[in-house]
């Protein structure tokens, strides 16, 4: 599972039950209160956004793709960068109060890999658009199953497994967080934001606090 499938899953344990809208390339099984928009062309996903009435108090993006599986990295750009930051537009726009975005660890507007680059300028444009409550999560390796696995991550993905067998999670947690974790971490700081506990601005979520506020909601 991915992180965006981990957000629903936490989702469906807060108490109160709230409305849930996820909009996705492909249909799913969904929980009585999810309410699901597929949409295959990830173009349009601020469209479907923009028809939500009443809009949502909080939108959370993990959306993101792989260069092997957009062809080209300017076909992964056009997901990753440009599509993310037109939801985050849409947001501003729609009188959103809380934005959480999945974003990486190592990130910076002057790395020599692309893919690093474009993560730091997605921070830096969304963090631009002043939405009163702006959260980026920025987890290590994701560690769990996922389908687009590619050689080197597998590898490595082995690596923290087997440590997490001799350790627990103290040698993999300052590089490595379980998709679950990071997805009740985004959570509950989005519940944190929406109930007034945190004062209006950017919050970075680094791996520590990533695990932090991750370990303390499964209780």
């Amino acid at each position: 599972m991915n992180s965006g499938s981990q957000i629903l899953a936490a989702l469906q344990k807060i108490p109160q039950k709230p409305t849930i809208h996820a909009i996705a390339r492909r249909e799913f099984p969904v929980p009585f209160n999810t309410k699901l928009t597929v949409e295959a062309d990830t173009a349009q996903w601020s469209g479907s956004l923009q028809k939500l009435e009443p809009p949502p108090d909080v939108l959370m993006s993990a959306l993101g793709t792989t260069r092997a599986q957009a062809g080209s990295f300017a076909a992964q750009r056009a997901i990753d960068y440009d599509v993310n930051l037109s939801l985050a537009r849409t947001a501003k726009e729609s009188g959103i109060k809380t934005y959480v975005l999945i974003s990486s660890s190592g990130v910076s507007s002057r790395s020599r890999f692309p893919y690093l680059k474009m993560k730091a300028e997605l921070e830096d444009a969304v963090r631009a658009l002043e939405i009163p409550h702006t959260v980026i999560v920025k987890p290590g390796l994701l560690v769990g199953s996922r389908q687009d696995l590619r050689l080197a991550e597998a590898v490595l993905r082995n690596i923290a497994k087997a440590l997490r067998m001799i350790s627990q999670t103290w040698l993999t947690d300052w590089w490595a967080q379980d998709v679950d974790v990071i997805g009740r971490a985004a959570v509950a700081a989005a519940i944190e934001c929406s109930e007034g506990k945190r004062p209006e601005g950017i919050w970075i979520l680094e791996q520590s606090d990533i695990v932090r506020l991750g370990r303390q909601s499964s209780h």
